[in-house]
């Protein structure tokens, strides 16, 4: 691919490429960090850019695991007792309420039977989608949801299945 062609065809998606990072990602500076480098990524791969049907779609998927990466390399654990709110100070009872529903939603989760405990980890710290679970744990879709829905609603009622 020639630069010129490079500068017509991928040049011009920077803007939907801004919007779409910092959406993912919610920081201005994380943002523009990573459509330069998904630009980087692209111009360092034109000559085989003549074979990409769509700019546009190619350019997303290229951001979006770029992203994905940032999220993956600043992910922590963060102690309860540290977990923001919106710059807002919580009332000592208000802190301490939200502090119990937290301790009360790990205690449902941690007495889930164990494939619906890996269920929920895998779709709800992991991020992964149910096709992705489904064949790290090796059933159908159906079943996954399923067996999500029963420990969803076990633990909303209080009831065990």
């Amino acid at each position: 691919m020639t630069e010129h062609k490079f500068n017509t065809e991928y040049l011009p998606l920077a803007p939907l490429l801004y919007r779409i990072a910092f959406h993912i990602l919610e920081r201005a500076d994380d943002a523009k960090d990573a459509v330069q480098e998904t630009f980087l990524k692209l111009w360092d791969m034109r000559q085989k850019l003549d074979s990409v049907e769509s700019a546009k779609a190619y350019s997303i998927r290229i951001l979006k695991n770029e992203c994905l990466d940032r999220l993956r390399r600043t992910k922590k654990t963060v102690p309860a007792e540290q977990i923001p709110t919106n710059g807002a100070i919580l009332p000592a009872e208000e802190h301490l309420d939200a502090k119990m529903r937290l301790q009360k939603v790990l205690g449902a989760i941690k007495s889930l039977p164990d494939s619906q405990r890996k269920i929920i980890l895998l779709r709800t710290v992991e991020g992964l989608s149910y096709g992705e679970i489904s064949e790290r744990m090796g059933m159908s879709q159906l079943t996954l949801r399923v067996l999500l829905a029963r420990g969803t609603l076990r633990n909303l009622s209080g009831r065990k299945n």
